[in-house]
């Protein structure tokens, strides 16, 4: 029995490519840079990425710099104390006469896909090329075995951080507001308690401190703009007065829960 086949191109990403600008090509991948239109036929994206798609490029940037960071103040303090995703497209490859199969998403995803680990790999050879002189110049306090530790961190954490991106992409993209917050109101909580910081006095006695609880703010707010996408100002605005919510009830809990007044209160009977 025949297949009757459809003059127009099958599944989400198969489209026709102008010649000429009249005679149309066989249904297949777009050209890299374009996407069908209502009639199937390969248009150049002209259209800017919406603010989320933003927010998501700039929580992959951000990534490598907050690892640096903490790889970084891990190693020299250290020294100082002897211290559903758009990856997964392929699924949408159709089969129109269900033997052959035509693969036109390989690129449906660009930039949000693709860009991210052409910067990773730009990050890689910056860092493995300029990365060892500034260490060797601002960091002389440290022993030499130390200074270049960081480097070595960053050569483990940007092989994950590609294949992250390579197989959950899609999740990732989804999922990042969440674990924005997340993970900035972990790291916060754990910063404040191994600094023992307990009062207002105490979070103001150093300015590293201070410097630390706005960086985790911006971390909030990032996160807070993201999942709102401040689609009505309005109501998403106001959202932000949140941001030093999780700061201001440790400082107001701590004296409650901790540890040494927990052990005396409980060897007592109270």
């Amino acid at each position: 029995m025949a297949v009757v086949m459809s003059s127009t191109c099958p599944g989400l990403y198969c489209g026709k490519t102008l010649i000429n600008g009249s005679f149309e090509s066989e249904c297949g991948v777009c050209p890299r840079g374009e996407r069908t239109n209502l009639q199937k036929i390969c248009e150049k994206c002209t259209e800017s990425p919406e603010l989320y798609d933003w927010l998501y490029l700039g929580f992959m940037a951000m990534l490598p710099l907050v690892l640096h960071w903490f790889f970084i103040e891990w190693y020299s303090g250290k020294k100082r104390v002897q211290m559903l995703s758009d990856w997964y497209t392929m699924l949408y490859n159709p089969s129109p006469d269900y033997v052959t199969t035509l693969h036109c998403t390989q690129e449906a995803v660009f930039p949000l896909y693709t860009i991210v680990l052409i910067y990773y790999a730009f990050c890689l050879v910056l860092m493995m090329l300029l990365r060892p002189l500034l260490v060797k110049k601002i960091a002389c306090g440290l022993g030499k075995s130390d200074r270049f530790k960081s480097i070595y961190a960053a050569l483990y954490f940007f092989p994950i951080l590609t294949v992250l991106q390579a197989v959950g992409g899609g999740l990732l993209y989804y999922a990042f507001p969440y674990i924005i917050l997340v993970l900035s109101l972990v790291t916060l909580a754990v910063y404040m308690s191994a600094s023992e910081i307990q009062s207002f006095k105490n979070l103001v006695a150093k300015k590293k401190r201070l410097v630390v609880l706005f960086s985790h703010w911006l971390l909030h707010a990032y996160g807070i703009i993201s999942i709102s996408r401040l689609d009505k100002l309005e109501q998403d605005l106001p959202l932000l007065a949140l941001v030093p919510g999780p700061a201001l009830f440790y400082l107001l809990t701590s004296k409650f829960t901790e540890p040494n007044r927990i052990l005396s209160e409980g060897g007592s009977g109270h």
